[in-house]
């Protein structure tokens, strides 16, 4: 007698092989896009005033990351040295002590003694030229001119917590990077979380892509717009 009964495995395998075959163009893609985030290029938020006034909240900035290593992707396993960090780079950084992704500027590489008194940073026994570019009640806004790579930072004018305005002196050690936030008085950085390690870099950013003000309903801040980053 000849059964009747469906052959469900040979309908299940026809219905996957047609899944596949009107979709497999939608999965590469997919697939594409994660690999190219995890290992070649992304966006990250900014989110708060550590960077004051270089970066603002509700900042989209691009991040490379190939600036500096070649990495497996969703780790940070380098599997080749591209560059080196340099002072004044801004990072994007999976901080593990933080628990989280910051982002700050390279102040100190490799061999550098760091030393800060009252905001005011000394590098290898040279101390950084400032300009006062901008004053209002509550902030000063500075030009700080570290080696090669001047750079806009905001100090507070009111009473703070002065201890954390001080640091050092201490030599950056091999592989480790110094961070600071651009505003000195608002951020945690390697004044909190120490030394970062090189393999903890994301990636560079040099450029904001938009920008959303989240101080005005989220309206577009147009002139931030693909706005490059000192």
């Amino acid at each position: 007698m000849i059964s009747l009964k469906p052959d469900l495995g040979g309908r299940i395998r026809s219905a996957l092989s047609r899944f596949w075959k009107e979709n497999s163009q939608f999965f590469f893609l997919l697939c594409s896009i994660v690999f190219f985030k995890s290992a070649i290029a992304d966006l990250s938020s900014i989110s708060g005033a550590s960077m004051q006034p270089t970066l603002l909240d509700g900042d989209k900035v691009w991040v490379n990351k190939l600036a500096y290593d070649v990495k497996i992707p969703f780790t940070e396993i380098s599997l080749a040295e591209l560059s080196d960090p340099e002072r004044g780079d801004v990072v994007i950084i999976d901080s593990s002590r933080a628990g989280k992704r910051l982002v700050k500027r390279i102040v100190g590489v490799p061999g550098d003694t760091i030393y800060m008194q009252n905001n005011a940073l000394v590098i290898n026994g040279e101390a950084t030229n400032y300009e006062v570019l901008q004053r209002d009640d509550d902030a000063l806004i500075i030009l700080e001119e570290l080696p090669d790579h001047p750079h806009q930072a905001q100090v507070a004018r009111g009473y703070i917590n002065r201890a954390n305005r001080s640091y050092g002196p201490t030599v950056v050690p091999e592989d480790q990077y110094f961070v600071l936030g651009d505003n000195r008085d608002n951020s945690a950085d390697s004044r909190v979380y120490s030394f970062i390690p090189r393999e903890e870099l994301i990636g560079r950013s040099s450029s904001v892509v938009f920008s959303l003000d989240s101080d005005n309903r989220y309206l577009p801040r147009s002139e931030r717009f693909l706005a490059g980053i000192e």
